[in-house]
């Protein structure tokens, strides 16, 4: 029984990758772009730090409402933004294992990226012009962190400084890139997922973060406010100019009282890769 299982598993996965392999062919040069942008927008949030001026915490509504939970639990919110991110990630690629699934990985992702890029030009565009006194630990007057001195090479940019460039940073306050992906993660399994207690727990975990981020004082209040609508706007947006994705044939049918035989089961796999071939090129993004 075990070895049946494990067949009947590897036999999906083989299925679900050789269709995800033509998605892929299609879609590589938008994901490939997506991920470089992740990069450049790492590049951008560093070289701000360059630009960064220690000075005076600013009047702050949620610093005065939220208690602060000190530096040594900073790494709190660092957690649940991991729980967050992971989770995601794993849900995208649900479909190699699961029977029951809507998405296509590789769609799902290219969508994700179109969030992430466009919030995170806009984000590139607003703290470049302005940079607000940071008020977190590392970033405030006395810390050797707070300012940086002039790079001695393009490479030292170029490198980030990573890991501890993208750990320490600052200056890259409006607005929060944690909450840009937390929001974009929630939204996406808000219109993708199909368990409506995961949906509000989701949303329930994004606000818990907010708070977590203020009370950390990683971020201003206006950081998170502005996150919050312009994510939403930003992926309304999208998704209007972004055709939507196909359903997948057994998305929405009834569970069978029987189990499918192999020779069925086989059949169905066919028939799903066939037509999401023909459908792909619909759905590459614009």
């Amino acid at each position: 029984m075990p070895f049946l299982k494990l067949k009947k598993l590897w036999r999906k996965v083989c299925t679900e990758t050789s269709i995800e392999i033509s998605l892929l062919s299609e879609n590589w040069k938008f994901l490939l772009a997506g991920i470089v942008f992740q990069y450049i927008h790492g590049l951008a949030a560093h070289g701000v730090h360059y630009l960064h001026r220690p000075g005076t915490i600013l009047q702050d509504a949620g610093f005065f409402l939220l208690p602060e939970l000190g530096e040594d639990k900073a790494y709190i919110s660092e957690t649940v933004f991991t729980f967050i991110f992971g989770s995601f990630v794993l849900w995208t690629f649900h479909p190699f294992v699961f029977q029951s699934k809507r998405i296509y990985t590789v769609l799902i992702w290219c969508r994700v990226l179109a969030y992430l890029v466009a919030s995170q030009i806009l984000r590139i565009l607003t703290f470049y012009p302005t940079q607000l006194p940071g008020p977190n630990y590392h970033c405030r007057e006395g810390s050797k962190l707070a300012t940086l001195p002039p790079p001695e090479s393009a490479l030292e940019v170029l490198l980030i400084n990573f890991p501890k460039g993208v750990m320490y940073g600052c200056g890259d306050l409006i607005f929060s890139s944690h909450m840009i992906f937390t929001l974009v993660f929630v939204r996406t399994y808000q219109k993708y997922g199909t368990r409506r207690c995961l949906k509000q727990f989701a949303w329930l975990l994004a606000v818990f973060q907010s708070i977590l981020i203020l009370s950390s004082r990683k971020h201003y209040t206006v950081d998170i406010v502005v996150a919050w609508y312009t994510v939403n706007l930003v992926a309304f947006f999208v998704d209007k100019k972004l055709s939507e994705m196909p359903d997948r044939p057994a998305a929405y049918a009834p569970t069978p009282l029987l189990p499918l035989s192999s020779r069925d089961k086989d059949g169905k796999n066919r028939e799903e890769h066939h037509k999401f071939v023909g459908e792909v090129s619909m759905d590459s993004p614009n």
